[in-house]
């Protein structure tokens, strides 16, 4: 997904504070705008003490082509595109401004979690899923010839999809 990696930090259970990598030592906190993004869940039934998941904040294209429209109407330059507008959204001072534009967030890696302990990546996106994370879709495969027939089927269908992608992650599943 192209769009803006963020840091999502839970403490019992609640969502306790959100970071973009920033200068790569210090995260930009973006807490509250982040708060406003419907698919993050506030809280979680079957909490850790602490969580801390990654993700990629986006703007959708219908939102982005939209509110581009709506910007020309009011005789506003449009965004560049939507990484940039998602970035420049979640970076607003004001949470009301984050929240009119409708971003969203696939989440795709889990960062730490205490007491649990997972063998697979795919098993902590299905517990990331069971805990209502919007997580980012994947397929699983057994050999070389599958991970190539699966970034081709990505690449085939990629402007089918209601987000811009920067292209294909391949992870190996065992942690």
């Amino acid at each position: 997904v192209d769009g803006l990696s963020v840091a999502l930090e839970y403490a019992d259970g609640r969502f306790d504070r959100g970071a973009t990598r920033g200068d790569g030592t210090v995260g930009e906190d973006v807490t509250e705008n982040l708060k406003t993004i419907r698919s993050i869940p506030l809280t979680l039934e079957d909490a850790p003490g602490r969580l801390i998941v990654r993700g990629e904040v986006f703007m959708p294209r219908s939102v982005f082509e939209s509110l581009n429209e709506q910007r020309e109407q009011a005789g506003e330059n449009p965004f560049a595109n939507p990484r940039n507008a998602a970035a420049g959204s979640l970076r607003q001072l004001d949470p009301r401004v984050a929240a009119a534009r409708r971003l969203d967030i696939l989440i795709f890696n889990l960062q730490l979690i205490e007491g649990r302990h997972f063998e697979t990546h795919a098993e902590t996106l299905e517990y990331l899923s069971a805990q209502k994370f919007k997580v980012i879709p994947y397929t699983l495969c057994s050999s070389i010839e599958l991970v190539k027939k699966s970034v081709e089927a990505i690449d085939e269908r990629r402007y089918g999809l209601n987000y811009d992608i920067d292209g294909a992650v391949v992870k190996v599943n065992s942690l």
